[in-house]
């Protein structure tokens, strides 16, 4: 069984509770759409499964039933202690009590080398989590996550598009991306002023740049984007010089969106050759 609408209500009702906005607590009511995400996930017997802001449970259950191994992560004090209690039964649910963002994610790493993240990713937590998770777990090989439908609009958006930035670089550089689904605001309570949407992240076997230090391209990257209306050779000035762009084959007259993943990377090994004199 996975929670309905009556059933979130009795449960924040019985235990004194309310959606934090602070959480960006936003609970999903309909049986349905998390059956649907637990489908979409591919997840089954044998796979283990990271739940981030698992809330009262709705996901939970809907990812327990598939038979995989569910850890199950919630912040919320009053929260995780009903989450708790939904899932004493269930000897495929671990549930965790802290922060994602402060997480330390060596030992989970050690109990699978690989992992899905499936989540309802709380709104204002969900691009710093997913460069996270990129950056520092590399045994989460899978994700799919559902996010604000900007937030997914960013993650998978090609160059040359308005959504283009520096969180869609991070993730073409480490995985592949798309958008699988729409969810309506109508399954949420409570019922938020924006549309979700599912993102499916698969992390490549090597980076789409492998010859780059990821700190100096990501910080590249991020100070390319960081005016994104000016051209490089003015954004990156005393960092790139003319000859640099010449040698990477990028236009210095180029703006940060115009770079695909593949172009920041010729920038950063022209940069870093220029640096070491060769």
């Amino acid at each position: 069984m996975t929670h309905t609408r009556n059933d979130i209500s009795e449960l924040l009702s019985a235990h004194g509770l309310s959606p934090r906005r602070a959480f960006g607590q936003n609970f999903v009511v309909d049986a349905n759409t998390v059956r649907r995400i637990a489908r979409l996930a591919g997840v089954g017997p044998g796979d283990f499964v990271l739940e981030i802001g698992a809330g009262l449970g709705s996901l939970t259950l809907a990812l327990a039933e598939t038979g995989a191994t569910i850890v199950a992560i919630e912040i919320d004090n009053g929260v995780v202690e009903v989450l708790r209690s939904v899932v004493k039964d269930l000897p495929n649910v671990e549930v965790i009590h802290g922060d994602a963002l402060l997480l330390d994610w060596a030992p989970l790493q050690a109990r699978s080398q690989h992992w899905h993240v499936v989540a309802n990713l709380p709104y204002n937590v969900a691009t710093p989590l997913v460069a996270d998770l990129l950056d520092g777990a590399p045994a989460v090989d899978h994700m799919l996550v559902m996010v604000q439908k900007e937030v997914a609009e960013r993650f998978v958006a090609p160059v040359r598009t308005p959504a283009y930035g520096a969180v869609s670089v991070k993730i073409a550089y480490w995985a592949t991306s798309s958008i699988v689904g729409d969810v309506p605001a109508s399954v949420f309570f409570p019922k938020p002023n924006v549309a979700s949407a599912l993102v499916d992240i698969k992390r490549r076997t090597s980076p789409a740049v492998p010859d780059v230090d990821p700190t100096q391209f990501f910080t590249l990257v991020r100070t390319g984007f960081g005016q994104r209306r000016k051209m490089l050779r003015r954004v990156l000035a005393g960092i790139i010089a003319p000859e640099t762009f010449t040698r990477a084959d990028v236009s210095p007259e180029a703006r940060a969106e115009e770079l695909d993943v593949h172009a920041w990377g010729r920038l950063c090994i022209a940069q870093h050759d220029k640096l070491a004199g060769k």
